[in-house]
């Protein structure tokens, strides 16, 4: 009677052929991925697929470690690890202990293990950036003597400053010879002391920018005494030394313009600067007249020869006073003489004799006043307004034979 068996069986009979396998216990495999899940456990499922067929794969969280980058649908990768059979659905699966990028993928891991490594080593520290100097007169420039990339660093620096002076290394910068040359041109152009150095080269494949992201290249953009700016392809391509250099430009004409100031866009504002300068000089010589002015007005107020004029002034006045005053007392006074005057002509003996009336005296000038002081024979003298007269007493006669 033939045997039979149970499902559970045949799965465990089919999974211990496969782990008697020795090719399905450590192989690799590459594809496309698809359906590719991160499961909250740590777990990624996902599908391995090319135009012929797919096989199911899984990664544990335990094996995780070694991924370098996340795996998104449509990748192309390795994967390594071996096949087995999960009795319980009757289905084999690829259990993966490592996944890589196939081609331009194995280099992207290599590129981000560099990095890591670089980054640890601090080769990409901000303190370690050399600022780019703003005016320049020597670039020098690492790239292919051939090629857009040179051409429009030599065409936008003229541009910008047609006195500036580019000196070019002609290097490999695509294949096995490139790393070398690249190196070289660095250690070239810093013996030269060149202001500052534009390392790069135009677009390409990862494959074709490989040798800006060697170690060697790397370290010799580092050591560089020079300030380099990295130039290597478009915008969208990023290199090593893109990291290492002290300044990143997204491309070689960026480079260029990173590099020379635009002089005439300086000259321009130099001009302004003058404009600006003369008017506030203008300004200011004319604010420091004005203080010298009034400093001289100042000094000359307060000079020794000022002072005399001042008190030279004050005299003046005082003294056209004292003069104002001693004509006012004069004018006073005489005045008051004046008066005295007609007040003396009222008293006068002379003014009287003028009037009619006679001065009387006797021999000793006494004036004779009373008959009583008199004797008849007495000589008299006798004064009227124009001379003297003598004469003799003949008689005397009271005073009421005057009334009578």
């Amino acid at each position: 009677m033939q045997n039979v068996y149970t499902v559970g069986q045949i799965n465990s009979y089919i999974k211990n052929m496969f782990v008697q396998d020795f090719l399905l216990q450590e192989l690799s495999v590459k594809g496309e991925v698809s359906n590719c899940k991160y499961h909250s456990s740590g777990h990624i499922y996902f599908t391995l697929k090319d135009e012929k067929g797919t096989i199911s794969c899984v990664m544990f969280a335990g094996n995780r470690s070694g991924l370098a980058f996340r795996m998104s649908e449509g990748m192309q990768v390795v994967v390594r690890g071996s096949i087995d059979v999960y009795v319980r659905d009757g289905r084999y699966q690829m259990y993966a202990r490592s996944i890589t990028r196939d081609g331009a993928g194995a280099l992207y891991e290599r590129f981000e293990r560099l990095k890591q490594d670089l980054l640890e080593r601090g080769m990409f520290a901000p303190e370690y950036k050399k600022p780019i100097p703003e005016y320049v007169r020597t670039v020098g420039v690492v790239t292919a003597p051939t090629g857009a990339a040179v051409r429009d660093i030599i065409n936008i620096a003229t541009r910008r400053n047609p006195y500036v002076q580019i000196i070019l290394y002609p290097a490999i910068v695509q294949g096995d010879a490139a790393v070398a040359s690249i190196v070289e041109g660095i250690h070239a152009l810093e013996a030269k002391q060149v202001d500052v150095m534009i390392v790069g080269r135009g677009g390409g494949s990862i494959e074709d920018l490989w040798a800006f992201n060697e170690e060697a290249v790397a370290q010799a953009v580092f050591d560089c005494s020079v300030p380099v700016i990295s130039a290597v392809g478009h915008e969208t391509d990023t290199t090593i030394i893109d990291y290492v250099a002290d300044l990143r430009a997204p491309t070689p004409s960026a480079a260029a313009e990173l590099a020379v100031c635009d002089i005439f866009l300086l000259l321009s504002r130099l001009e302004g600067i003058k404009l600006s300068l003369n008017r506030q000089i203008q300004g200011r010589i004319r604010y420091e007249r004005t203080r010298l002015t009034a400093a001289q007005a100042k000094l000359k107020m307060n000079s020794p020869a000022g002072k005399i004029r001042e008190k030279r002034t004050t005299a003046v006045n005082l003294e056209e006073r004292i003069t104002a005053a001693m004509k006012n007392q004069i004018t006073g006074k005489r005045h008051r003489l004046a008066i005295y005057i007609e007040k003396l002509k009222g008293l006068s003996p002379l003014d009287k004799l003028n009037q009619g009336y006679s001065y009387v005296s006797d021999r000793t000038g006494k004036t004779v006043t009373d008959i009583n002081r008199v004797e008849v024979g007495d000589r008299l003298q006798i004064y009227v307004k124009n001379g003297r007269m003598e004469a003799e007493v003949t008689g005397r006669y009271p005073k009421e034979f005057e009334s009578a």
